[in-house]
């Protein structure tokens, strides 16, 4: 209620209210001042309101007084219950864990003023989860309350908490929530067998590593608290068998270690023990973490293909061994309570096969094909065994035949097959050390023996030194060689083997005569080094050869151009009208020859060449230079000659140009002398022709001229 001292009650004073809250939570009455709350005020909400009144004059609407502020306060009730902001919880506690191990801290919110009475003290309780867990109603710590809960028993807890203000006082508010508790594994049980003993039954077929039968021990924890691991107890049967852990299923796989035979053994009998891969020391004392169950395995009686008696069998035979001879034999047996009978044959796959057969019904290995070591020394192949009564049931087995060695190839002298000797060698001194090969297989401590051919024993060259090691040494019996008397020394060696039969052979060993300097350094083996001049290389050699027959090459084709000058020089051409001499290769043929000249060139006078000079003589002076008048067309042949005539008359360095023969010498040799009356001591009549009948038809006119008719001084005109 407002009350202003200048109000006298006659109406004349009007209260007014401002600040938080008015005329929305709180009115004024304008004429009496008293302050009304026109709803429900909540102290969660705000607590308290600012307000301000004041008082005003009616008529003049001044104010009275200033202006006032004062506070309203909102007076706290116990209207709010106790809330839990974060449930529901979920919390985990170990398993058999003891009495007061902590599980949870729960909290309750009150919104009621914890200032004014006890409207926010807030106590915890358990309504639901007792005996097993227990709650601190001051701080809301939840610990368990009963001791070896086992998680195996029951995992899942659902507790009950509630929360009272006021206390806990009967009329105090009340809160719940939910904490869903759950027991985490510890490994607190050993595996278990649910049985003692594990029947199985394997066919002896089954092949090694492959799983014949599953066991399982059960184990009620969780997780790798569970993981369990299997061994089997040393004992009967327990080589045989293998077991490992499905990491998935945690069952015991068994595995065949070795082949099954139900005719060898038709039951097995061993333990295997199953236990846990991870401890917990806490446990120790409930007992062994492991358990013991017998497994007993039955064999089953299969079909089997035959078994031979080696799984590999290796043969012997020599290259020189006949067609058809036995070389050996397999074995196959058929195992089962049948016993059928076996036939063999052979895996064919490629041509070498063909080498050998087998008997089908006795497994005998023959030769098929004759054998060299040399070209195949090892022979592999396979043999196929299968059974009568079941043709389909087969096993395989492979042979190897060995190709035993025969001495037939004679030892062979190893490269080189030449070696040289220094012209300064010395006596005694080994200039090469040979060795043997042999094309045979040499058994251990094969020897070769080395020595001279029985024609080179007696020669003073060179002899051979046994080293009795398979090797040998050249040595040298002279003091010096000379390249010049002798380049080459061939030296037959013979070499023996020391295998039945002895074979040996000879071998020609070439040595060398070349230059060496002191040390022995060879220096040239060349024959064609010895005239040469000593320092020069064999490049500059043949560059010097090459250099000479460069400037023969040139000297030769300058002489033969020369001498085509020369001979184009004194040959007389065809087309030289001036000349009357013809030459001839062969001996003319005589009176009634007509064309040994071609008069038709003097009728051409076109073809005369200018200052034309003469080739069949050398001009001793200067030949003056004539002038010759263009010749017309048709000109007498006489008139032509007598131009020519007077030309040559003048002209001192020709000789008459119709009446010159040139003659290099007169011939010798011929059977009947010179032909010539020239100097003869006889006359005509004296001479008897009648030889010339007998020099053939080139003589024949003057056999008949002189031969026939007698000579008549009458007659001659």
């Amino acid at each position: 209620k407002l009350h202003s001292d200048l109000d006298k009650g006659v109406g004349t004073v009007k209260y007014t209210l401002s600040g938080d809250g008015a005329g929305t939570v709180f009115t004024i009455d304008e004429t009496t001042g008293d302050i009304h709350a026109i709803r429900s005020l909540d102290r969660e909400e705000k607590p308290f309101y600012t307000l301000r009144a004041q008082a005003v004059d009616v008529e003049t609407k001044k104010p009275l007084e200033p202006e006032s502020e004062f506070i309203i306060k909102v007076q706290d009730i116990n209207d709010n219950e106790p809330k839990f902001l974060d449930g529901p919880y979920v919390a985990s506690v170990p398993e058999m864990s003891p009495v007061g191990a902590y599980v949870l801290q729960v909290k309750a919110t009150d919104a009621d003023d914890p200032t004014y009475g006890n409207s926010a003290r807030v106590v915890y309780s358990i309504l639901q989860g007792q005996p097993y867990f227990s709650i601190d109603p001051k701080t809301g710590v939840i610990r368990t309350a009963l001791p070896n809960m086992d998680r195996e028993v029951k995992e899942q807890y659902q507790v009950l908490i509630q929360a009272k203000d006021m206390g806990g006082q009967l009329g105090g508010l009340a809160g719940t929530t939910t904490v869903n508790i759950t027991l985490t594994d510890v490994n607190d049980n050993p595996p278990r067998f649910p049985k003692s003993i594990f029947h199985l039954k394997v066919p002896e077929t089954s092949h090694v590593g492959s799983a014949i039968g599953r066991i399982r021990a059960v184990d009620p924890d969780f997780g790798k608290n569970a993981e369990i691991e299997y061994n089997i107890v040393p004992g009967d049967g327990g080589n045989l068998f293998d077991i490992m852990t499905d990491e998935y299923t945690q069952e015991g796989v068994i595995k065949l270690k070795k082949p099954l035979d139900f005719e060898t053994k038709k039951a097995y009998t061993f333990k295997v023990e199953a236990s846990n891969l991870h401890l917990d020391h806490r446990f120790h004392s409930v007992g062994p973490f492991k358990d013991t169950a017998t497994v007993k395995i039955n064999v089953l009686d299969m079909d089997e293909p035959p078994v031979f008696s080696k799984p590999v069998y290796t043969m012997e035979v020599y290259e020189d061994t006949p067609l058809g001879t036995i070389i050996g034999a397999v074995t196959a047996q058929d195992l089962d309570a049948g016993s059928s009978s076996v036939r063999y044959f052979m895996d064919w796959k490629n041509d070498v096969d063909s080498y050998f057969t087998i008997d089908a019904t006795e497994g005998t290995i023959a030769t098929n094909e004759l054998l060299d070591r040399e070209s195949t020394a090892q022979y592999n192949f396979s043999i196929i065994a299968s059974k009568v009564s079941n043709p389909l049931l087969t096993s395989k087995v492979n042979v190897i035949i060995n190709v035993l060695d025969v001495n037939e190839f004679p030892p062979e002298i190893s490269v080189p097959y030449e070696t040289s000797v220094c012209e300064n060698a010395k006596p005694g001194q080994v200039i090469q050390t040979i060795t043997a090969t042999d094309k045979d297989l040499s058994p251990a401590g094969q020897r070769f023996s080395f020595k001279l051919s029985s024609e080179a024993s007696n020669k003073p060259n060179f002899t051979v030194h046994d080293y009795r090691n398979n090797t040998a040494g050249i040595e040298t019996r002279r003091n010096g060689y000379s390249r010049r008397q002798q380049e080459l020394y061939f030296l037959p060696i013979v070499i023996e083997d020391s295998s039945y039969p002895v074979q040996s052979s000879t071998n020609t060993l070439t040595i060398r005569v070349c230059r060496c300097d002191s040390d022995g350094t060879i220096q040239s083996c060349n024959v064609e080094a010895i005239f040469l001049p000593v320092g020069l290389s064999t490049g500059a050699l043949i560059a010097i050869l090459l250099c000479i027959v460069i400037l023969l090459v040139i000297v030769v084709l300058y002489v033969a151009l020369r001498r085509q000058k020369k001979k184009d020089t004194l040959m007389t051409s065809k087309e030289d009208i001036r000349d009357n001499v013809i030459h001839y290769d062969d001996e003319g043929g005589g009176e009634e020859d007509t064309q040994a000249f071609d008069i038709g060139a003097l009728r051409n006078p076109k073809v005369i060449e200018d200052n034309k000079i003469r080739r069949d003589i050398k001009p001793d002076t200067l030949r003056f230079t004539r002038h010759r008048p263009p010749a017309e067309d048709n000109t007498d042949i006489r008139d032509f000659i007598n131009q020519r005539l007077k030309e040559n008359d003048v002209d001192p360095s020709a000789p008459p140009y119709d009446s010159l023969a040139t003659y290099a010498y007169e011939g010798n040799g011929s059977v009947a002398e010179s032909l010539s009356s020239i100097d003869s001591l006889t006359t005509e009549a004296d001479q008897d022709y009648d030889y010339l009948s007998d020099w053939g038809p080139r003589f024949k006119i003057l056999a008949d001229m002189f031969g026939e008719e007698s000579y008549s001084p009458d007659k001659v005109t």
